[in-house]
């Protein structure tokens, strides 16, 4: 017996075509700088990457960026650039490790963090012209609660806090997950746990750290997975190169393909928030407002 074609309503045809099209945002961040957010960002990347994804890296620490230096690339332009009129977005996007696109920013350029808002439309349309949208967009945030961190954390679909254990690290996790709950609506995060030192150890730390953001904050967490300390994954850090590539085998780079295969399968919002043009006006507009100041 041959099935028929469903025979959607006008309504739901739109949504599935609005799904289709939409862009998955994640946010890594994390309360404290030295959590290794900016390698599991990179890491992630190149994991979806390697599942077929199309995926754009953006480095979302914009006045102190360091995400090249990481990747090995050396970027002969950034959005510094592009808000400057001295080159276009697709001048600064820069080809990374498993395809990935890649744009930087730039480091000791705090007028970057300030940018206006003729400036901000002048990149929404800029995005609007590349050839090829991605399905992925990853951000690899700064650390700690300035007002980009929290823009582009209310800005997209998927924010991804990143904790160690270390007081200083579970402190400021709980205050930058407070301040996002309580004052932006954020109530689900997602939460990796980095540098494990033994089996089960992201798993008791995150059941830890559960109990207490729970507790006292209205908001779901979700245990993304856990990256073991790997010695393997700080030699790949020194040679700039994801340890994905580097060093395929490692149990750091088990764990962080898990991670990816967690990541691919977040279902994408149909909402506005799938949006590219969406993100980016909520994000940059939020600068205006003066979030977080």
């Amino acid at each position: 017996m041959q099935l028929s074609e469903p025979n959607y309503g006008q309504a739901e045809g739109l949504r599935l075509q609005n799904n289709a099209n939409a862009v998955k945002v994640i946010a890594v961040t994390g309360g404290k700088g030295g959590v290794g957010k900016t390698t599991i960002a990179a890491n992630l990347a190149v994991g979806l990457a390697q599942r077929g994804r199309r995926v754009m890296l953006m480095d979302a620490d914009l006045g102190m960026a360091n995400l090249d230096v990481m990747l090995g690339l050396q970027p002969r332009h950034n959005l510094a650039q592009v808000f400057a009129g001295q080159c276009s977005l697709e001048d600064v996007i820069l080809e990374g490790p498993a395809g990935i696109s890649f744009i930087p920013a730039a480091s000791g350029e705090l007028e970057l963090a300030r940018i206006g808002e003729q400036q901000v439309a002048g990149l929404i349309a800029a995005f609007d012209v590349l050839p090829r949208a991605p399905e992925v967009l990853i951000l690899d945030t700064a650390a700690g609660l300035s007002t980009s961190v929290v823009r582009f954390a209310q800005a997209a679909q998927e924010v991804l806090v990143v904790l160690c254990d270390e007081p200083a690290s579970m402190t400021d996790a709980y205050a930058l997950i407070k301040v996002l709950n309580r004052q932006h609506g954020i109530k689900r995060f997602r939460v990796v746990t980095n540098l494990g030192r033994r089996a089960g150890h992201g798993a008791d730390l995150f059941e830890k750290f559960s109990r207490v953001a729970t507790r006292f904050l209205d908001v779901a967490l979700d245990h993304a997975g856990s990256i073991p300390f790997d010695e393997y994954l700080l030699r790949s850090v020194q040679q700039q190169s994801p340890v994905l590539q580097t060093f395929p085998g490692a149990w750091s780079s088990l764990a962080l393909k898990k991670l990816a295969e967690r990541a691919d399968k977040w279902a994408v919002q149909v909402t506005d928030r799938g949006s590219l043009e969406f993100f980016l006006n909520r994000s940059f507009s939020l600068c205006e407002e003066g979030v977080g100041q």
